[in-house]
């Protein structure tokens, strides 16, 4: 069936729902809400047996509804954020209310459109790899539209999760190698803060300064990376001048692989992520 059969989501007033109430969907609910994005009122959930998880969405006005059925009957939108070994689960279970009026997304990790769209028994579904900076208004996230969702469709779903970061088109089959980037990215970069912190204490800091100053510093790091419009390359021979202290640092993290090191965890990350999907 083609996109244009289906009713428009009207973007004033459209009410979401989250299926699954873990970390990633408190995070993209509350930077909806928190961003001025999306009402909170407009938002729910469903909790079934974590009173933590229920006083985390109420904490920000998401309406927290008794069961999953009741989270779709209300929404005009609904995303799937439930771990990967339930998605099919769930979807299957719901399937006689996922009407053809309501546009799907899911996050769950691994499960292709595909099969998320039989599932459904419709293909107005669109699939987005985020990341845990949601949490902060940071993700870096990545969609790709099912067969029967518009370019209206894509636009709401863009901005819903612009309004937690940033977020990229790509083909589905680029997602393995996106989930070793961005997806668990930012566990590499966590490891570098502690890493950096850590020789910040060896060389005289107390803790607290050396871990405030490595968090920051990567911070405005990649804040120049990602607004100078400069290549990294760029970036770092602007700090390296000759014979000096950047220098004699870059040539020890030279030695010791650090950048074949990284692309070997993406490269990783991405195989393993195949491997789940195919599973």
């Amino acid at each position: 069936m083609e996109a244009t059969q289906f009713l428009a989501i009207q973007t004033e007033t459209y009410k979401l729902g989250f299926i699954g109430a873990g970390k990633m969907a408190e995070s993209i609910a509350k930077g909806a809400a928190q961003s001025g994005f999306l009402p909170a009122p407009r938002i729910s959930t469903s909790i079934h047996s974590n009173p933590a998880r229920r006083v985390a969405f109420e904490s920000f006005g998401v309406k927290v509804l008794p069961q999953n059925r009741n989270v779709v009957e209300e929404s005009d939108v609904v995303i799937f954020s439930v771990k990967p070994q339930v998605v099919r689960d769930v979807v299957l279970e719901l399937r006689p209310l996922l009407t053809k009026d309501k546009l799907l997304v899911s996050i769950a990790a691994g499960t292709k459109l595909k099969d998320l769209q039989e599932w459904a028994g419709h293909s107005r579904f669109i699939r987005v790899v985020p990341n845990t900076p949601s949490a902060v208004g940071e993700a870096a996230s990545v969609m790709c539209l099912g067969g029967a969702a518009s370019e209206e469709d894509g636009e709401l779903v863009a901005k819903l999760f612009g309004s937690v970061g940033k977020i990229w088109r790509a083909d589905e089959k680029l997602f393995d190698a996106i989930v070793g980037l961005s997806g668990s990215g930012p566990a590499y970069i966590y490891l570098a803060i502690e890493a950096l912190a850590d020789g910040g204490v060896a060389a005289g800091l107390p803790r607290e300064l050396a871990m405030g100053l490595a968090s920051q510093t990567v911070l405005g790091a990649a804040s120049m990376a990602s607004k100078s419009g400069k290549h990294p390359g760029q970036l770092k021979d602007d700090v390296a001048s000759p014979g000096g202290t950047t220098i004699a640092g870059i040539h020890e993290l030279e030695k010791g692989g650090f950048r074949g090191t990284l692309m070997n965890a993406v490269i990783a990350a991405a195989k393993r992520s195949r491997e789940l999907s195919q599973s």
